[in-house]
């Protein structure tokens, strides 16, 4: 792989109760265990850090394979969501959600892109085969 881009960031403190930065700053917020897993929720935690990459990232492969099909997504957004929780043999685990919306496309044909856009994303390419993630066109 030929890396254009690294991101840094430090995480300090109580892990889950702690805080992260990245190191130019842009990211530097306090975290905190959910109210749902026994914690404050007074936060922003994991799920949700990893929740706003992975939408963000998915718009855009969606948007680069609608170029490449000549589609107009029109006003389309993409919203993820991340649990969490025990699984079998101990630990934790992930699952993910990604409701995909695109108002100016009939559904299959969104769903057609939004199932392309799954094999070419970043984060679709490092969760594959290790979280369960669904792709859902939800018409608006």
């Amino acid at each position: 792989m030929n890396v254009v881009y690294t991101a840094e960031s430090l995480a300090t403190g109580a892990g889950r109760n702690g805080h992260v930065r990245s190191t130019d700053g842009r990211i530097d917020l306090d975290l905190a265990i959910p109210r749902e897993m026994g914690g404050t929720g007074e936060g922003a935690n994991p799920e949700e850090l990893f929740a706003a990459g992975y939408a963000a990232c998915f718009h855009s492969a969606l948007q680069m394979v609608a170029r490449q099909a000549k589609a107009e997504l029109g006003d389309s957004s993409v919203g993820a969501k991340v649990g969490i929780g025990e699984i079998d043999g101990g630990g934790f685990g992930l699952e993910v959600t990604l409701e995909v919306v695109v108002p100016d496309l009939p559904h299959d044909e969104a769903q057609a892109l939004a199932d392309r856009a799954h094999e070419v994303c970043p984060y679709s390419n490092a969760t594959r085969g290790n979280i369960d993630v669904a792709v859902v066109v939800v018409d608006d």
